[in-house]
């Protein structure tokens, strides 16, 4: 029987799982009657209420499990008998609204950047009471619930509170511990009831194939000591190592080794080959691994198979210890399909655009958020400042940005919807990179965006106070396409493909750039790096060699898959660990140890990096000997008192007494061979030192007469007794 008084419809819609304000019936009220408490317990075979220390029997109000109790003198516990086991715990409906006023302020306007505090999944005490605050955007639902073991995956056992102003919904669910898993429970606007959505903005997800969220022990993730690096980044070397954690090396049973396991081994290696910086592909939470994390639908968590988020921090911070910069790869141009996720997340297009012109990518198959909407913005800014905040990774790396830009990409006419000026360019996508690229500047001082963008948009890495969208580096797709169609054409051929190497000269220092030979290059077909080089075996790894040298002196930073630094002959698979064993054989070893030594020139001369970014630390030397294949030219520090010299020969053959120019007469040291014995090449070079004379070649004041080995790339110095010409 219904209590007198209380609103029929509104007991119809809370036993249905329609009511959208449950803590107007719920908990403790005022009435004519004085004061009662209602419980709606779905499933239980009685209730009482506790008041100190006295135990009153509440009275079924409705057989679907209404339970309510009158004449309250003071605080209460809930003693629920679930069919013999008896729980006892505070009233979800007695607290107040949890989050304040600024917070809905900032919610409602889009500007809150510290989202993954405020919503999500939070262990707290609330006046005295220990439990988990949750909180959900979802403007359009008309009920909201936390479902879990804790209520049986019950979605009438706890509908959340609305806070109307910022479309969030709200409910403290008292002692609940870290490590509870849970989902929400969705009502349309229409009445439908949804799939069970996982939490967009949990901390902590099941591994797949489970689509839970899980309440994370937020206070267990501490931030590590910022790395100390310091000064214009453009002026640092960079050379970065990408990585895909689950197929770096594979632990007992051929399982991905976890975030500790990598730590152990992962990190000493990095540090002992040189590399400046460690790029994860993306390690948000991610439902398919084929997807490689380029398909995230949790992107304030680490993917759950690599082990706890506390354990992910950690390896960061070993890592700074380590004097190694870690750089996320990072998804905000668009997320999977799947119905737990993000997908129609109330019933509505929340996170996409409601078009399918503007809000599905047909190459992947994914929904495009919609940065028109400032929530979504503020959720893709929001997931950034935790990365670089809460984990204190040094740099991301954006995905995809050239999609993000223009409206129409991959699409043909009559397949995408223009700008409000009728243009093809993303206004809003626009709009966003600039605003996370000057937020990141403002918050997180000395932390990188890198881009990667494979399009001519202009000034990528410009500030936007000066036109530009605030990227640090972007990655420079056209190098890295021209100059493996040269590298991939027999050498016979190659002279009539000299400009591919030349191109990237004429525009190197239009943005500042990072040399990317990524993980796209050894995938789908593509082969290895070995496997794209012409001739026999020898040749092949004596290309490599040459042509990764070519990649290190040449201006810009520089990233390498993993893999590539010893020449893995096989396609990369995500689902196998690299052939390490391979390091037996001297071929890749030799090259491993190039790629090392590589590393340490490129660290140790501000020659090959201090300028990268600034055509005055580049010269070409010999620029048009495409009969032979060379290419010479000089790079310079910020002093230019120390120029290096570079010569590559990309032809089979020896060329003895080849004349270079030079700025210093004197002896010149060769500093670098990738013919050298020890990286598995012939040996054939200079002795270690030449003498420069002061017979001017190539428009310089000095010449040297060199040996090139076959298929080989020279660095030369001027030694310390070097003088200048007369």
């Amino acid at each position: 029987m219904a209590e007198a008084g209380l609103n029929p419809e509104a007991l119809a819609a809370l036993i249905d799982g329609r009511h959208g304000d449950p803590f107007s019936i719920l908990g403790l009220h005022e009435t004519e009657a004085g004061p009662i408490v209602r419980a709606y317990l779905p499933g239980a075979s009685g209730a009482s209420l506790v008041v100190g220390g006295t135990v009153l029997p509440m009275t079924l109000l409705h057989p679907a499990g209404l339970y309510a109790r009158g004449m309250v003198p003071g605080p209460y516990l809930l003693r629920i008998d679930w069919n013999g086991v008896v729980q006892e715990t505070e009233d979800p409906y007695s607290f107040g609204p949890l989050l304040g006023e600024l917070d809905v302020h900032l919610l409602r306007e889009g500007r809150h950047q510290d989202i993954g505090r405020c919503l999500g999944a939070h262990p707290m005490v609330v006046e005295g009471v220990s439990g988990v605050r949750f909180a959900v955007w979802a403007p359009n639902a008309r009920r909201v619930s936390v479902v879990g073991d804790f209520n049986s995956w019950d979605g009438r056992r706890h509908p959340m509170r609305l806070r109307h102003e910022a479309g969030v919904w709200e409910l403290f669910l008292p002692r609940l511990q870290p490590g509870t898993i849970y989902k929400y429970e969705l009502v349309d606007s229409w009445g439908q009831l949804l799939p069970m959505k996982a939490d967009p903005i949990a901390w902590q997800a099941e591994p797949p194939p489970a689509t839970g969220s899980i309440v994370a022990d937020t206070g267990r993730i501490r931030p590590p000591r910022a790395l100390a690096i310091g000064g214009d980044p453009a002026r640092k070397p960079m050379s970065i190592y990408e990585v895909h954690p689950g197929s770096w090396a594979r632990g007992d049973g051929d399982t991905p080794l976890d975030w500790e396991q990598l730590g152990d081994q992962l990190i000493p290696y990095v540090k002992g080959m040189g590399f400046t910086h460690l790029e994860f592909l993306p390690i948000m939470a991610h439902p398919f691994g084929g997807s490689w994390g380029y398909q995230p639908l949790g992107q304030f968590a680490p993917h759950a198979p690599f082990g706890a988020p506390e354990h992910f921090a950690r390896l960061v911070e070993r890592c700074h210890e380590s004097g190694i910069g870690v750089v996320l790869d990072w998804v905000p141009a668009h997320f999977p399909t799947d119905v737990h996720g993000l997908a129609r997340f109330d019933g509505t297009a929340l996170y996409e655009h409601a078009d399918p012109r503007e809000g599905f990518h047909q190459d992947w198959n994914t929904l495009i958020y919609n940065l028109g909407r400032q929530e979504v913005r503020n959720f893709l800014m929001g997931s950034a400042l935790h990365w670089l905040e809460h984990y204190g990774v040094d740099a991301l790396r954006v995905d995809a940005v050239a999609s993000m830009l223009y409206r129409d990409y991959s699409r043909r006419e009559g397949e995408w919807v223009p700008n409000i000026h009728g243009g093809r360019e993303n206004l809003e996508a626009i709009s966003f990179l600039k605003e996370l690229s000057d937020t990141i500047a403002e918050r997180c001082p000395g932390k990188l965006l890198i881009a990667e963008e494979s399009t001519s948009f202009p000034n990528v890495t410009r500030r936007p106070r000066e036109g530009g969208l605030g990227f640090d580096f972007k990655w420079n797709m056209g190098w890295m396409n021209d100059t493996l169609r040269y590298i991939e054409t027999d050498p016979i051929y190659r002279r009539y493909h000299h400009g591919l190497l030349t191109f990237g000269l004429v525009y190197a220092f239009s943005e500042r750039f990072i040399l990317p030979i990524s993980h796209d290059e050894v995938v789908h077909g593509k082969g290895s790096l070995p496997g794209k080089m012409p001739g026999d075996e020898w040749q092949r790894y004596a290309n490599l060699r040459a042509y990764l040298s070519f990649m290190w002196t040449h201006p810009g930073k520089k990233l390498l898959f993993m893999g590539s630094e010893f020449g893995q002959p096989r396609e990369w698979n995500h689902d196998r660990s690299l052939d390490w064993h391979l390091l037996d054989e001297p071929r890749h070893a030799g090259l491993q140890r190039m790629v090392r030594d590589l590393n340490r020139l490129y660290v140790s001369l501000p020659a090959l990096h201090a300028r990268d970014c600034e055509p005055g630390g580049f010269r070409w030397v010999v620029l048009d000997d495409a009969d032979n294949s060379i290419f010479a030219w000089l790079r310079y520090g910020p002093d230019e008192e120390q120029p290096v010299l570079v010569i590559c020969n990309f032809t089979p053959v020896i060329r003895e007494g080849y004349r270079v120019g030079v700025p210093r007469a004197g002896a010149w040291r060769e500093l670098f061979n990738s013919d050298a014995a020890i990286y598995a090449g012939s040996n054939t070079g200079n002795g270690g030192t030449v003498q420069a004379a002061p017979d001017g070649s190539h428009g310089l004041p000095a010449s040297v007469s060199l040996t090139l080995p076959a298929l080989g790339t020279l660095i030369l110095g001027p030694t310390a007794s070097t003088t200048q010409p007369p």
